[in-house]
């Protein structure tokens, strides 16, 4: 199965976490949150400790109750995403177009938050056209690890599991895709190859050495 002739529409899914798979910037909230949980814990690892979650879950595992210091955090972190600057991860464009002249369904499944994908738009006004969903941190209630998310794009297409291709890098977005047991292609941009290998079926640096057909043939 080449995918070449065939629409695959309804049966073949991809589904995009955000950060470190489509857009290059788990470096820059690392560095974000490590000054937090430095500040507030004196914990040098608390950056990595909070990768894939959403901002509401963040808060209610660290800062319950503080709701002075969830409002300084919040505004700090807007200011921080309205600046940084999205840059894509190499050979992700090519991909996404390739799923799209082959009609495979596509999504962005996120725990960011609407406001901040406001900041991406900005950034990239062709972003929504690449993808036929985008789901955010508020069309879930419960946050990476919990697979509800990855589930929830399946039910969308009507894919099965074990036709859909998700694309993760931190461990709790891989621990998340692994759960829903979707076909997981980790990126090792944000994590080693070795570190995440276990969560994964094919582990990837980037975009720029991976077809869809190779993909297609993975699950024909």
């Amino acid at each position: 199965m080449n995918g070449s002739a065939k629409d695959f529409s309804g049966t073949v899914a991809a589904l995009f976490d955000l950060d470190g798979v489509i857009v290059d910037t788990e470096g820059h909230y690392t560095e974000f949150w490590q000054k937090i949980g430095e500040k507030c814990f004196s914990d040098s690892g608390f950056g990595n400790k909070i990768k894939g979650r959403t901002l509401d879950n963040i808060f209610s595992t660290y800062f319950d109750g503080q709701t002075e210091l969830q409002a300084e955090i919040t505004s700090a972190l807007d200011r921080f995403e309205h600046d940084m600057p999205y840059e894509y991860v190499p050979g992700v464009l090519e991909f996404i177009a390739d799923l799209q002249r082959r009609n495979i369904p596509r999504a962005v499944v996120t725990s960011s938050n609407r406001k901040k994908m406001e900041n991406v738009y900005a950034r990239h006004p062709e972003f929504k056209g690449m993808f036929d969903r985008i789901f955010t941190g508020e069309d879930f209630s419960r946050s990476k690890p919990a697979p509800d998310c990855y589930l929830l794009g399946m039910k969308t297409f009507g894919s099965a599991p074990e036709s859909t291709f998700i694309f993760e890098d931190s461990f709790t977005g891989l621990q998340s895709a692994k759960g829903s047991g979707g076909y997981v292609v980790g990126l090792a941009t944000t994590n080693s190859r070795e570190a995440i290998a276990p969560y994964c079926n094919l582990v990837i640096d980037d975009f720029t050495r991976i077809t869809v057909g190779f993909l297609l043939d993975k699950i024909a």
